[in-house]
C-alpha cells in the first residue's frame, strides 16, 4: 500500500485559511502532494503552510479573491510556475450575509454570497481545467452543502449559492468526462468547524440530535472524502454529489416513534436521546 498516494502531484485549495479548507490542504500534503493555498487571509494561509512545511511537505500560500478573474487566473498561474502541473483542486471558499428572512437581506450582501459561491467556483474551474488538460487530466472537487439540496430557512443566499455549485459541477463533469477530468461535489451536513465550536456545547448537542448518527462530523472526515475523490480509487466517479452528513440526506429519523394505539410516555431525564422502535412504523404509514 502506498503511504504517499499523491507523491509527485500538485493540489490547489481555494479557501484554505481555516476549517475544512485548511484540513484538506494538510491532508493533500500528508498524502505527498505539493499544495497551493488560496484565500484572502494571507497571514492565515502562511500559518497553514508553516504546518505543512514543518511536517516535511511543500506549500505555496497565495492571497486570492475567488470572485476576481485576475486573482483566480494568477492563483493557477502561480501553481503552474512553481510546480509545473496541476492534478487536483478543491474549490472551498464561501461567503455571504448572516442568517435572515429573505426580504430582510441586503441585495449587496446577497450578491456577495452568489459571487463567492457560484462565480468563485466557476472561475476556479475555468482556470484549473486548462491547466489540468496540459498534464493529461485531473480531478476537481467543489464544496456545496446539504443546504444546496434542500431549503433552509433564513439562508437564501447560501442555499442559492450551494445549489448553483451543484449545477455547475454536473455541467463541468459532462463537458470534460472524456478528456480525463473528473468533477464532483461534496455536500456536508453539520461539521465541527470554528463556527460551531464558537456556538458552544449546547449548539453542538442540538446539532448532533438532528443527525441520524447522533453526532456531528469532523473536518478530517470531509478532508478525507475530498482526498478520495481526487485519487485513482474514485476513477469512475464524476458528476456525483457526495453527502457527508451522518445520514441526514437519507431522510428522517425521529428521536422516538409512537406506536399505533399506544400512548407515548414522557422520556425520563437522562434517558437515551433516541428510543429503538423495532415494532414501530414509519411516519408515513402512521399517517394513513
Amino acid at each position: 500500500m502506498n503511504d504517499l498516494p499523491m507523491r509527485g502531484r500538485v493540489a490547489l485549495v481555494a479557501g484554505a485559511s481555516k476549517g475544512i479548507g485548511a484540513a484538506t490542504a494538510e491532508a493533500f500534503a500528508a498524502a505527498g502532494a505539493a499544495v497551493v493555498l488560496g484565500s484572502r487571509d494571507l497571514a492565515a494561509l502562511e500559518t497553514v503552510a508553516g504546518r505543512i512545511e514543518a511536517g516535511g511537505g511543500r506549500a505555496l500560500p497565495v492571497r486570492t479573491d475567488v470572485a476576481d478573474v485576475d486573482s483566480m487566473r494568477a492563483l493557477v498561474a502561480q501553481a503552474m510556475t512553481a510546480y509545473g502541473r496541476l492534478d487536483a483542486a478543491f474549490n472551498n471558499a464561501t461567503d455571504g450575509p448572516p442568517p435572515a428572512p429573505l426580504a430582510d437581506i441586503d441585495p449587496a450582501e446577497f450578491d456577495r454570497g452568489i459571487a463567492t459561491n457560484i462565480r468563485g467556483t466557476f472561475l476556479g474551474m475555468k482556470f484549473q481545467i486548462p491547466a489540468m488538460l496540459q498534464g493529461g487530466g485531473g480531478a476537481i472537487v467543489n464544496m456545496a452543502s446539504r443546504a444546496g439540496l434542500a431549503g433552509v430557512a433564513n439562508l437564501a443566499a447560501y442555499v442559492a449559492g450551494k445549489a448553483g455549485i451543484i449545477g455547475l459541477t454536473k455541467v463541468a463533469a459532462l463537458d470534460y468526462a472524456d478528456q480525463g477530468i473528473r468533477v464532483n461535489v461534496v455536500a456536508p451536513g453539520t461539521i465541527l468547524t470554528y463556527h460551531l465550536e464558537a456556538a458552544g456545547p449546547e449548539a453542538q448537542r442540538q446539532a448532533a440530535l438532528a443527525t441520524p448518527m447522533g453526532r456531528i462530523g469532523t473536518v478530517t472526515e470531509v478532508a478525507q472524502t475530498v482526498l478520495w475523490l481526487c485519487s485513482p480509487q474514485s476513477s469512475f466517479i464524476t458528476g456525483a454529489v457526495i453527502p457527508i452528513d451522518g445520514g441526514q440526506q437519507a431522510g428522517v429519523k425521529p428521536p422516538r416513534m409512537y406506536r399505533q394505539g399506544q400512548r407515548m410516555t414522557a422520556q425520563p431525564d437522562g434517558g437515551p436521546d433516541r428510543e429503538p422502535s423495532a415494532h414501530g412504523t414509519s411516519p408515513h404509514e402512521e399517517q394513513r
